[in-house]
């Protein structure tokens, strides 16, 4: 009797444990995960001067230079205000399985601001990149911010302008390798062609045309330094373009073939500190032919024999953003100056100037801005009134894109108030 009920006993036990089985098989875990972000905008804007701007004064430059009537008025001198909405954004993050070894992830983002004045409010791709990560080595490919834009260290000003003209702004499709030297240590070189903004074009339909006639992509080259407080770095950057692959816009004949480029090289320096309080951001730029990070510059042109040869012009900017770190109140304070300091060849007439800060025989020598904030905060929404000042000297250009004679100095008062709710 007793053996027949541990002969029970162990079928019962037997039983249990393969209905516990049979019943909840193991669940594969989800490898994949995707989730929305961005938020919702709204700017009210009153400007005291016209200045260069983009979809519909949205985006402010620098105020443009004095232009007389026939009765001796500045045509420029004129107030103008209005209400936005389309730098509202969406984005999607997605991950997925390990490929290779490397956590798989990806980003694309765009907003409403349009790529061309006429298509306002229609939707634009800022951000379209995969980044794989090896833990102290990554690959990032896709559109994304150009290299000398960098995400830890930018103005916070309420401007959309985001410190543009001082500080470098634009996308582009890459190819960028970050290796990890420490654990605060790490230098990143990327490959990539100018996209949004493009370079300056020596015909209005060139568009992309400088970049996508060079064989050589713009390489970039970065040591950045990450401590607790402190994120520093340093960059140099190379570029080699070709605005023309033959003369027909410059002389039309004989025709000939043109491979004549312009390059150029640009070195950056940039920090942060950031404590419980307080954030400080300094950012200082110089270079030739700026023109895609929708700063001043471009090159100069020489046309010898039908076929024109180029020289880049320099700019130098520099900026700094000092900011409270409140959550729920948060001032700010911001200024910025960018000098055109020529090219170092004369071009052929002062026609033959191309890039951002020329209208006809005149060129900007110097823009400075200066601006304050102060961020009101509550959960994911933020209200930020802004005043802010830019002064810019123009002057008529020499053959070396400089301004030297007849400067006349102008200025823009904006005042905004920009809204923004975060999901």
């Amino acid at each position: 009797m007793k053996n027949f009920f541990l002969i029970l006993l162990a079928g019962f036990s037997f039983l249990g444990g393969y209905s516990q089985t049979a019943v909840a098989p193991a669940v594969p875990p989800n490898d994949y995960s995707v989730s929305l972000y961005g938020f919702v905008r709204s700017d009210y804007i009153f400007d005291s001067r016209k200045s260069l701007s983009t979809r519909e004064d949205q985006l402010n430059l620098y105020p443009l230079d004095v232009v007389k009537d026939a009765n001796g008025k500045d045509i420029n001198a004129v107030a103008q205000s209005n209400f936005l909405a389309v730098t509202s954004r969406l984005g999607i993050k997605a991950k997925g399985p390990d490929v290779w070894g490397a956590k798989m992830s990806g980003t694309i983002e765009g907003d409403f601001y349009a790529t061309i004045e006429a298509n306002i409010g229609s939707l634009r791709l800022r951000h379209a990149y995969v980044n794989m990560d090896w833990s102290i080595t990554s690959l990032t490919l896709g559109q994304t911010w150009y290299p000398t834009f960098i995400p830890e260290v930018f103005p916070g000003v309420a401007n959309f302008n985001t410190g543009i003209l001082f500080n470098p702004f634009g996308w582009a499709t890459q190819v960028k390798l970050k290796q990890a030297l420490s654990k605060e240590v790490s230098i990143t070189v990327t490959a990539y062609k100018e996209r949004e903004f493009p370079a300056a074009a020596v015909t209005s339909t060139a568009s992309n045309a400088p970049t996508i006639n060079s064989v050589l992509p713009t390489l970039n080259a970065q040591l950045q330094y990450k401590g607790k407080n402190v994120f520093l770095g340093v960059g140099f950057e190379y570029k080699s373009l070709q605005p023309l692959t033959d003369n027909v816009a410059i002389s039309g004949t004989p025709k000939l073939v043109s491979s004549e480029k312009v390059n150029s090289s640009s070195a950056f320096a940039y920090g942060k500190y950031a404590n419980d309080d307080i954030i400080i951001k300094a950012y200082g730029i110089s270079g030739g032919n700026l023109n895609n990070l929708v700063m001043l510059g471009g090159f100069t042109g020489n046309t010898v024999a039908g076929i024109q040869s180029y020289n880049p012009t320099k700019t130098t900017a520099l900026w700094i953003d000092i900011a409270g770190n409140g959550k729920t109140f948060a001032p700010g304070f911001f200024f910025g100056t960018t000098k055109n300091d020529g090219s170092g060849n004369a071009a052929g007439t002062a026609a033959q100037i191309y890039g951002r800060g020329t209208t006809g025989s005149r060129v900007i020598d110097n823009v400075w801005r200066a601006s304050a904030r102060v961020d009101f905060k509550k959960n994911k929404f933020r209200v930020s009134p802004e005043l802010e000042y830019t002064a810019a000297t123009w002057g008529d250009a020499d053959l070396f894109g400089k301004a030297t004679t007849n400067k006349k100095d102008v200025g823009n008062f904006r005042t905004m108030v920009s809204c923004v709710y975060s999901f």
